[in-house]
């Protein structure tokens, strides 16, 4: 039985992946990590939870029904902010950037740090911890909270629309203000104004 429904909240537990697309039509991977909100006109889908899972098994290209996948853009991924919670262990900037240039060639199979490389996907990832505070993201000088969404990874030769297939493109929500190439957080307070509409509406 899905959980995800216009009344579903945040919680400790499930993490859910879901896909947005900006003002430039540019595609942006957002994976909640538990605290992240989803937009209303997401969760007013139907069976919306496998919805969302037929977008990721087709994104690690582990679709059982889609099995035609865009090519590879042979592109690179650039870091942008990081999770001090996640990467604590590395204590410069320059030992993550090394760390993401070593897992991310789009000659590898699918993996997140080649999503932006290989896929052409921002990845955007919420703010986590046991604590409020006890994650940040890394390189952002303002304040922010468990749930609001960093730009983690990006892609030099972009995503469309149409690198995913016709049937699923529903499921993709949409913003006319958002620009995935500026936009360094979106507040989780407002994500429903920032995607307030689905792809096709």
């Amino acid at each position: 039985m899905s959980v995800l429904n216009v009344n579903w909240k945040p919680e400790f537990g499930t993490i859910f992946t879901w896909f947005a697309m900006d003002k430039s039509e540019n595609i942006a991977v957002m994976v909640n990590n538990c605290f992240g909100d989803l937009p209303k006109a997401l969760l007013s889908i139907n069976d919306v939870e496998s919805l969302l899972d037929q977008l990721t098994h087709y994104m690690w290209e582990e679709s059982e029904q889609f099995d035609f996948y865009p090519d590879n853009k042979r592109g690179s991924t650039i870091l942008d902010l990081y999770s001090g919670l996640r990467f604590h262990h590395l204590p410069i900037r320059k030992d993550v950037e090394q760390l993401i240039k070593g897992r991310s060639s789009y000659d590898r199979s699918p993996r997140e740090c080649n999503l932006p490389s290989r896929k052409g996907f921002f990845v955007y990832h919420g703010i986590e911890g046991d604590n409020p505070g006890q994650d940040y993201p890394v390189g952002y000088d303002g304040e922010t909270k468990m749930g609001d969404y960093f730009r983690y990874l990006m892609p030099t030769v972009y995503a469309s629309i149409e690198d995913f297939p016709k049937e699923l493109r529903y499921g993709i929500t949409v913003s006319n203000t958002a620009d995935f190439t500026t936009d360094r957080i979106f507040f989780n307070d407002k994500i429903n104004e920032y995607f307030p509409k689905m792809y096709g509406e």
